[in-house]
């Protein structure tokens, strides 16, 4: 199940190049044909919302884990870390001229998101509340934490029921 999850994770992560690259060529769904194009792109703009969503309860099957808060040494808010790639991405998609192109691209940065394994990084948690964390252990790890929670200092809050993504990566939910 876990790894499922990551791959499911990975895959929502990278869908809005996808997205960008099917507004940015006007595509349409063919049963939306009579109404204007923008009902097609926020139909695009949903689906991956949604799949965010979907990962939610998802991730309700995954092993549970805790951190206490006296194992937390520090916490650095990661949420601004990843603009420059999803920045970059979008910018690639952009530059993308034909379906075959987009395919190849999307399957490459799929694959190395998935083949990374250290991040789960999809800015549509922003939209849901989550917010992105390094958490850095008594025992000098590195640990990526995907909550709802604002976190300031380390001994503010405890993890008691935490979702293991991989072993270094968890989620709140």
């Amino acid at each position: 199940m876990k790894i499922l999850y990551q791959f499911f994770l990975a895959f929502n992560s990278t869908w809005l190049i996808v997205v960008v690259y099917l507004v940015k060529e006007k595509f349409r769904f063919n049963f939306l044909q009579e109404i204007p194009s923008y009902y097609s792109w926020v139909l695009f703009i949903l689906i991956p919302i949604a799949l965010t969503a979907l990962s939610f309860l998802v991730a309700r099957k995954l092993p549970r884990d805790r951190l206490q808060t006296t194992s937390i040494k520090e916490i650095e808010l990661a949420n601004n870390n990843f603009l420059p790639t999803y920045l970059g991405y979008f910018f690639v998609s952009l530059g993308i001229n034909d379906i075959s192109t987009l395919i190849v691209v999307f399957l490459i940065i799929y694959v190395f998101t998935v083949l990374s394994q250290t991040l789960y990084f999809n800015p549509i948690f922003l939209l849901f509340g989550y917010h992105f964390y390094f958490i850095k252990t008594s025992g000098n790890v590195k640990i990526f934490l995907i909550t709802k929670k604002r976190l300031k200092t380390p001994g503010d809050a405890g993890f008691n029921d935490l979702r293991r993504i991989n072993n270094y990566t968890f989620i709140e939910l």
